[in-house]
């Protein structure tokens, strides 16, 4: 055979291959994945609104709520005066143990809280107030009144024991204050933390006796210095997250909760009720209200 008839033989076998129909499961290849029918894609997108509503919708109605509000603005306009919940130390001898929340000021009030612990030894003449703020030492002491409003707002009580219960615990609790990690001038973070509310998370770690958890909306409640893997704060489950914006946790005192930015959606199966972004919880209060002190005894600062 001539060498030009070859070279037309071998391009017209070329020719033949470039022009085959594409391969099918019959040839022992299996076919490239088929894309998404309208059906899926409907459903991915439901799904994808639904999540953006949970986290977002109950901010964007705390934000309406904030905005047609007359609540202060600056801090210098709020009110900082104790409501009246505690009776005066020397009024009630046992010791207690409570952690307190309440919303903090301005836009910031619209997503997050401000917690802090309150304490009196069995017999003890005073409340002792321990916070964590922003500005200068974190760690503050005995500086607002025990019970009173955070930018006025009147404070929930997330945990409160009395008595031997109280006794028992109080020195470990003041033992984990000394041991906070970012005491010094420049640690503390609004967003992601470390703030006030990573400090009492840190203490609650440390006393998982307490049995609660900080509300949804405490921002900062699961900041970490990294990824973490492992029992949940009250040990009575577990949790995973990423410097605490992103993460899951399920446990008895925890109930079920997914994390996102460091905003909250979850679920309280011990004590009913729902966690929500900015509004904190809805369904039953982690635990009854503190007993109202008499007028002639306000708690002591």
């Amino acid at each position: 055979m001539s060498r030009c008839a070859a070279s037309f033989l071998d391009a017209s076998r070329t020719a033949a291959l470039d022009n085959r129909p594409p391969l099918t499961i019959s040839d022992g290849i299996m076919p490239s994945s088929p894309s998404p029918t309208p059906k899926k894609k409907r459903r991915l997108t439901v799904t994808v609104l639904a999540v953006l509503a949970l986290f977002l919708l109950p901010i964007a109605v705390r934000a309406a709520l904030f905005a047609a509000g007359d609540g202060p603005r600056s801090w210098r306009d709020a009110d900082w005066s104790s409501i009246g919940s505690l009776p005066a130390a020397s009024a009630h001898p046992p010791a207690r143990l409570l952690v307190l929340s309440g919303r903090t000021g301005g836009w910031k009030g619209v997503v997050a809280v401000h917690s802090w612990i309150v304490l009196k030894t069995d017999g003890a003449p005073s409340w002792t107030r321990y916070d964590v703020v922003g500005w200068g030492r974190p760690v503050r002491i005995n500086g607002w009144a025990p019970d009173g409003r955070w930018f006025g707002h009147p404070p929930m009580v997330v945990a409160d024991l009395s008595g031997e219960a109280a006794a028992r615990l109080i020195p470990r609790v003041e033992a984990a204050v000394k041991r906070y990690t970012w005491a010094n001038a420049g640690d503390y973070r609004a967003w992601p933390g470390p703030n006030s509310n990573t400090f009492v998370a840190h203490v609650l770690r440390a006393v998982p006796e307490l049995a609660t958890t900080l509300p949804a909306n405490a921002v900062g409640r699961d900041f970490r210095p990294g990824a973490y893997v492992g029992a949940s704060d009250s040990g009575t489950g577990v949790e995973a997250s990423v410097y605490g914006v992103l993460g899951v946790k399920a446990g008895w005192v925890e109930g079920v909760e997914v994390n996102l930015l460091g905003l909250v959606v979850g679920l309280d199966l011990r004590r009913p009720a729902l966690k929500l972004p900015g509004i904190g919880r809805v369904g039953l209060p982690p635990v009854p209200p503190a007993s109202p002190a008499s007028p002639a005894s306000p708690a002591d600062p």
